[in-house]
């Protein structure tokens, strides 16, 4: 299975993860003049040569009307809050930023050329910032204008990270424990704590950690783009490696300072499953949707049942269960308790399966799970039931509808 590994033992920005995306592909000049030729208005990306501890790696920089941006975050990059948390030292006169609410940001990226994927990925990654930033500073997303976020570079750097996905396009990304960093950082309207309020919240259900370095590491754009592109957050896995990129961030610490990309094939996934059978002729059909629902509670992985014809010409039902070994006797335990059976059946199998992923999608109804499973070359996705349905109800439309409005990707 094709897998992307991203080591965020450093945190992770925009730019750095556009640089490790880029040191990935084998034509990365080519990529660049694709990407400076979309016309996001007075931007021009480069990339250089950089060196952190002896590493050698990319960096991206990125200029707005032949100007680089100076963040003050110890990664030199993309701080994105709203324009009440602006993170560089600047007087009145000098604030030459312009505020872009929403609307703006899905102007700008409607009128790139760029494919649909990619332009729905941009769009998602800005709705899990603004999602953000509305919950913190408690208005309406409508009324969330993005400062830093919404600067030029800041969206050419979310561009090139959607684009390089989609040419990179892995079957599933992994994303490490992510290193927030930890103090306070210095904003034009006080101080706030690290990792800043709206990382910490599309952070939410993501292994964080701190450390001893007292600088924002890990910027609310980088979380977003890692919230939004990882299918998993863990440890590395066994991966036959083919390619690895390092993404430079502008300062140094004595940490090299760098995301970290592996792109390479993992095993497709395999393991052995017991399946459990019983018959049963005496039980009601009430009787048996009861135990099914206690028998996935004992660890059942899966429990159906089939009409069958028993002795004496009469009718019955097979129940099946799957569950794992360490769940054998548990679920053995409460087949007996919950249905009629004198007998239990055990049968060992080799299974072939595709790995499975839930990712949390922002939608204009709230957050809709997706299932994603990958593997043997194919790839698929299937929405939350619980979550179309729960839709569907509130606005009083179909289930088809609702997947129209969400976009069935």
């Amino acid at each position: 299975m094709k897998t992307l590994y991203l080591d965020c033992n450093m945190g992770a920005a925009g730019d750095m993860l556009a640089a490790a995306l880029l040191e990935l592909i084998p034509d990365q000049e080519s990529f660049l003049d694709e990407l400076n030729a979309l016309g996001i208005p007075g931007v021009k990306v480069k990339k250089e040569l950089s060196v952190k501890c002896g590493i050698r790696g990319t960096r991206i920089i990125v200029t707005v009307n032949c100007k680089e941006e100076e963040a003050e975050d110890l990664h030199g990059h993309d701080n994105s809050h709203r324009h009440t948390h602006d993170h560089k030292h600047v007087n009145n006169a000098e604030h030459t930023h312009h505020h872009r609410g929403m609307h703006e940001i899905e102007h700008i990226i409607n009128g790139l050329n760029i494919t649909p994927k990619v332009k729905s990925d941009i769009l998602a990654v800005y709705a899990l910032i603004a999602e953000a930033e509305s919950h913190v500073h408690g208005i309406p997303v409508t009324d969330i204008h993005f400062h830093e976020v919404g600067t030029m570079d800041a969206i050419a750097d979310i561009t090139a990270v959607c684009m390089l996905m989609d040419k990179i396009a892995p079957q599933q990304v992994i994303v490490s424990p992510v290193h927030v960093g930890s103090g306070h950082v210095r904003c034009a309207h006080g101080i706030l704590p690290v990792p800043a309020p709206a990382t910490a919240y599309i952070l939410r259900g993501v292994p964080t950690y701190g450390g001893r370095i007292k600088s924002e590491l890990c910027t609310p754009t980088g979380a977003a783009l890692l919230k939004h592109f990882a299918t998993s957050f863990g440890d590395m896995p066994a991966i036959e490696i083919d390619a690895i990129g390092y993404g430079m961030g502008k300062k140094n610490f004595e940490t090299a300072n760098c995301v970290r990309a592996f792109l390479g094939e993992t095993e497709d996934k395999r393991d052995t499953i017991f399946e459990l059978h019983c018959n049963v002729d005496d039980m009601t059909a009430e009787e048996i949707g009861f135990a099914m629902d206690r028998l996935f509670e004992a660890g059942a992985l899966e429990v159906f049942t089939v009409p069958v014809g028993m002795k004496k010409s009469r009718p019955g039902t097979l129940i099946c269960i799957l569950c794992h070994e360490q769940d054998k006797e548990i679920v053995a335990r409460a087949t007996f308790k919950y249905t009629t059976t004198i007998g239990i059946r055990e049968v060992v199998c080799n299974r072939y399966v595709l790995e499975r992923s839930l990712t949390t999608l922002q939608t204009p109804y709230g957050e809709v799970r997706r299932k994603d499973s990958a593997g043997y070359g194919i790839s698929r996705s299937k929405y939350e039931y619980d979550d179309l349905a729960r839709i569907a109800k509130e606005k009083n439309i179909s289930i088809s509808e609702v997947l129209r409005i969400i976009g069935d990707r």
